[in-house]
């Protein structure tokens, strides 16, 4: 983390502003799970009033270091004071429309977490399934997956938010079955054919 050399007046803003926000809004559809989570847009909603009356303000810019993608947010107050910080991902497949995932499920997460947002979306569901130990996607269920999920950036973002995952080698083989029949059950509502 970057910041200026004194951050007192952006920590007593924060506190304030963080006293009138509450969490962001379940409104956007997970397929996996069949539940809702909050995505960018409502996070945004979130702070956006309250960091302008006690003035906050924030950028995310995109990066890529060492074939990873992200965003650096960077929390600024009116007084010149701010905070920075990185936060990148290995992407399962290199094009545009990967980054693009990529980067909006960074810049997500991490202005929940430098806003102090509670997370009140649905990727915890994956996460605990993670801590499991497990042995790792072999070749053979990764080229599987990627076969299935065929360059489809919605499926991808979508099976991404779904186990908070940004690789497919994140994945265990134990969860490919799952994870290959939500796939499914994901292109059959996409066809038409509940």
């Amino acid at each position: 983390m970057e910041k200026s050399e004194s951050i007192k007046e952006l920590a007593i803003a924060l506190n304030m502003a963080q006293a009138e926000m509450g969490g962001a809004v379940k409104d956007s559809a997970n397929p996996f799970f069949k539940s809702k989570y909050a995505d960018l847009s409502a996070v945004v909603k979130a702070i956006k009033e309250p960091f302008a009356l006690h003035g906050l303000s924030y950028v995310q810019f995109p990066i890529e270091e060492d074939g990873r993608i992200g965003v650096e947010t960077v929390l600024m107050h009116s007084s010149g004071q701010y905070m920075s910080q990185k936060f990148t991902v290995h992407l399962a497949k290199q094009d545009a429309q990967q980054a693009g995932s990529a980067i909006t499920y960074c810049r997500r997460y991490a202005l929940q977490s430098i806003a102090g947002i509670p997370a009140e979306d649905d990727d915890g569901n994956a996460a605990s399934q993670q801590s499991k130990p497990a042995k790792q996607l072999s070749e053979a269920n990764s080229k599987k997956l990627s076969g299935l999920i065929n360059g489809d950036s919605e499926l991808w973002g979508a099976l991404c938010n779904a186990y908070s995952i940004s690789d497919l080698s994140e994945l265990r083989d134990a969860q490919v079955t799952e994870v290959a029949s939500r796939i499914q059950a994901y292109r059959d509502r996409q066809n038409g054919n509940n």
